[in-house]
C-alpha cells in the first residue's frame, strides 16, 4: 500500500481527469461477461471530500475467475466525494444501457409470460373473433351441393388395338369437355327449360366440373341456396352437356356440288359422333349445407382471435418501457437490486410495516435492510439517501419502512424528511410537521430540540414548514453541518427526498450523502426516465447502492410456498375448552401409589 505522499501530483491529475490508462494498468474488457467483483483497496490519494479530511480511493475490481487482474478505471471524470471508481467495463454497460431490456427482444417462454400477464387483451381478442365468427355464421345464406357424373365412352370395333385407342382417345378429351360445362350452350338451355330466375353467366359461377386423374369421369356440382332446385339442375345440366358433346363430336358431311350425287347419297345414314357420354351418377337432393361451417368457422375465429392477440401483446411489449420483473430492472441500469417490494393493496390506509411483522411486505424490508448492510461492507454508507425518478414511485414509503426495518435491527437509525415541496413523514407517523429541519437549517432550533421518537426506537426529523428556496437550503453548507452532526449520533441516517426529474433539490442533497438507493415502480417507470435518473446522480458523482423495485406483482401461490409470512410465527392461543378438560383430565387419573 502506497502512501499519499508518494503519489506523484500527476497521477492525482490524471486521477482526476479519468486518464488512468497508464496507471491503472492496460484496458483489457470483455463487455457482457459476468466477472467476480472485489474490492481493493488502492493508493491513497489525497482528495478534497468536503468533510475537511483526506480520504482513501477504492475501486471496484472485476477480477478475472483465474484472478487475472483486469484494468481499473475512474467511474467518471469528476472524483466521487469518497473516491469511488468502477470497471471501465461497467461504465460501457452503464453508458449502452444492455439490449437485454424486456420488451424488446422476447424470446418463446418471455413471449408466454406477457400473453398470460396481459390475459385480459388475449380474452377480448378472443372474444371479439368468436362473436364474429358466430355473427357470419348466423347471418350467412345455406349453400347447397348437388353432384352429378358422367362416364365418356368411344365407339371402336372390337379388337383390342380398337379399344386401346378409343380409351386415349377418350382421356386427351375429356379435359376439354369439362370446360365445356360452364360455357352458354349448356347453362342458357338450362335457364330456358327450368325457367331459372337467374342468367346464364350467373348458373355458370355456381358450376363447377372436375375430372379425376387418369379417369374418363366427369364431376359436375352445382350449387343453390334450395336443395331440390340444385338437384335439378344438375340433372338438366349433365343432359344438356351431353348433347351438345354428341353434337359437336359429330362429324358433318361434305358439300354436294350435283343433283346426282344428292340423289345418290339419299340413302345413306346420318354420321354418329364417335363418343358418347352417359350418367353413372344422377343428383340426389342434398340433406346438409355445404357453407356455412359452423365449426369450421368457429375454429378459424379461436385462430384469428389468436394471432390478433399475439400481435397486440408484442406491439404493446415493444412499446411498452416500463420494468415488470426486478431483473430485467438490473440488466437495464447495471445496478444491483437490493430488493423487490411486492404490491400490498392496505399499503396506503396501513403503510408501517411494524404493524404486521410477518407479512410479504414486511419480509421484503427486512430482505432490503440485510441486502443493503451487507452490500457495502468495506464501506458502509450513513447517511442515504432515498429518492425516485418521478412522483408516485414509494420512495417516502419505502424509506420509512427501511428505517423501521434498521431500527427493529437495533441500529440506530434517524429518519430525515428532505422533501420539502411534499413532505409526507411526519403524517405517516402522526407527528409534529411545523418544526423540524427547516427549523433547524434557519437556526432557530437545535437538532435534538425538534427531533422526535416513534414507536421502536426510531428518531424522526421532520420536514418543518415549507420555505421558498428548498433547492438552496437542501444544497447549503448548513445542510452539510446537520446531516455530519446527525452521522455523529446516529449509525445509520435515512433521508427522503423529492424525485429527481421534477425538481433539481435532490441532486445538491445527494451530492452531500454517502449513498443514495433509487426507487423505481413496476410497470410504471420507463426506461427513459430510470437512465435520466442515474445519469444524473453519476453526474454530480452520487455513488448508486442500488435499486429498490417497488409494488411489483406477488407471484401467485409464493416463490417459496408458504414458509413465513405468517405461517412462521407465533404459536396460536389455546383453546379455552381444552384448557378446561385438562385440569379434569389431571383430576380424574388415579394415583400412582393407588391411594
Amino acid at each position: 500500500m502506497l502512501s499519499s505522499s508518494s503519489v506523484s501530483s500527476a497521477w492525482v491529475r490524471a486521477w482526476a481527469w479519468g486518464g488512468l490508462d497508464s496507471v491503472c494498468g492496460r484496458q483489457d474488457l470483455d463487455i457482457g461477461k459476468k466477472q467476480n467483483v472485489t474490492t481493493f483497496a488502492g493508493p491513497v490519494v489525497k482528495e478534497a471530500t468536503g468533510l475537511g479530511e483526506s480520504r482513501p480511493t477504492r475501486c471496484v475490481r472485476r477480477g478475472h475467475p483465474k484472478g487475472r487482474r483486469r484494468g481499473w478505471l475512474p467511474r467518471s471524470k469528476t472524483p466521487s466525494p469518497y473516491g469511488r471508481c468502477v470497471h471501465r467495463e461497467q461504465k460501457a454497460q452503464f453508458g449502452r444501457f444492455p439490449q437485454s431490456r424486456e420488451g424488446c427482444s422476447l424470446d418463446f417462454q418471455g413471449f408466454l409470460k406477457a400473453l398470460a400477464r396481459r390475459w385480459p387483451t388475449v380474452l377480448v381478442c378472443l372474444v371479439l373473433a368468436v362473436g364474429a365468427a358466430l355473427a357470419v355464421t348466423s347471418v350467412s345464406t345455406p349453400v347447397y351441393e348437388a353432384r352429378t357424373q358422367l362416364f365418356v365412352a368411344t365407339r371402336t370395333g372390337d379388337n383390342t388395338v380398337d379399344l386401346n385407342q378409343g380409351q386415349t382417345f377418350s382421356q386427351a378429351r375429356v379435359q376439354s369437355y369439362a370446360e365445356i360445362v360452364r360455357t352458354r350452350q349448356v347453362t342458357a338451355a338450362v335457364v330456358k327449360n327450368l325457367r331459372l330466375r337467374t342468367t346464364p353467366e350467373e348458373l355458370a359461377s355456381r358450376i363447377t366440373a372436375v375430372v379425376p386423374l387418369k379417369t374418363v369421369l366427369i364431376d359436375i356440382t352445382v350449387q343453390d341456396t334450395v336443395p331440390r332446385r340444385a338437384a335439378r339442375i344438375a340433372n338438366a345440366v349433365a343432359q344438356r352437356f351431353s348433347a351438345v358433346v354428341e353434337r359437336l363430336e359429330t362429324p358433318k358431311r361434305p358439300a354436294r356440288s350435283t343433283p346426282s350425287e344428292t340423289g345418290d347419297k339419299a340413302g345413306e345414314a346420318e354420321p354418329a359422333s364417335p363418343v358418347s357420354l352417359g350418367v353413372t351418377e344422377e343428383a340426389v337432393v342434398p340433406t346438409t349445407p355445404t357453407s356455412p361451417r359452423p365449426a369450421l368457422n368457429l375454429a378459424a375465429g379461436v385462430a384469428c382471435g389468436l394471432l390478433l392477440a399475439a400481435g397486440l401483446v408484442a406491439l404493446r411489449e415493444t412499446l411498452d418501457t416500463t420494468f415488470k420483473t426486478s431483473e430485467a430492472l438490473g440488466a437495464f441500469v447495471a445496478l444491483p437490486g437490493l430488493g423487490a417490494i411486492p404490491y400490498d393493496r392496505n399499503a396506503p390506509r396501513q403503510p408501517l410495516v411494524n404493524a404486521d411483522g410477518h407479512s410479504k411486505r414486511a419480509e421484503a424490508f427486512r430482505k432490503l435492510r440485510t441486502n443493503l448492510q451487507f452490500s457495502q461492507v468495506d464501506d458502509p454508507p450513513r447517511i442515504i439517501v432515498v429518492t425516485s425518478s418521478v412522483p408516485g414511485e414509494g420512495k417516502t414509503n419505502t424509506a420509512i419502512n427501511l428505517a423501521l426495518s434498521l431500527a427493529e435491527a437495533g441500529v440506530s437509525t434517524c429518519l430525515v424528511d428532505g422533501d420539502l415541496r411534499r413532505p409526507c413523514v411526519a403524517p405517516t407517523f402522526g407527528l409534529v410537521q411545523d418544526a423540524g429541519l427547516t427549523t433547524v437549517l434557519i437556526g432557530q432550533a437545535r437538532v435534538e430540540d425538534v427531533m422526535q421518537q416513534v414507536a421502536g426506537g426510531l428518531s424522526v426529523l421532520a420536514s418543518g414548514a415549507v420555505p421558498p428556496n428548498p433547492a438552496e437550503l437542501l444544497a447549503s453548507a448548513r445542510m452539510d453541518e446537520v446531516l455530519r452532526e446527525l452521522a455523529g449520533m446516529y449509525e445509520v441516517v435515512i433521508v427522503d427526498t423529492a424525485p429527481l426529474l421534477p425538481v433539481a433539490d435532490t441532486l445538491g442533497l445527494a451530492s452531500l450523502c454517502q449513498g443514495a438507493l433509487l426507487v423505481v415502480r413496476a410497470a410504471k417507470t420507463n426506461r427513459d426516465q430510470v437512465r435520466t435518473a442515474t445519469e444524473s446522480l453519476e453526474r454530480v458523482g452520487v455513488r448508486v447502492l442500488g435499486t429498490v423495485f417497488s409494488m411489483a406483482p406477488v407471484p401467485k401461490g409464493g416463490r417459496y410456498g408458504r414458509y413465513g409470512y405468517g405461517q412462521y410465527g407465533e404459536l396460536p392461543a389455546p383453546r379455552m375448552s381444552a384448557i378446561q378438560e385438562a385440569p379434569a383430565a389431571s383430576a380424574g387419573t388415579p394415583p400412582a401409589d393407588g391411594t
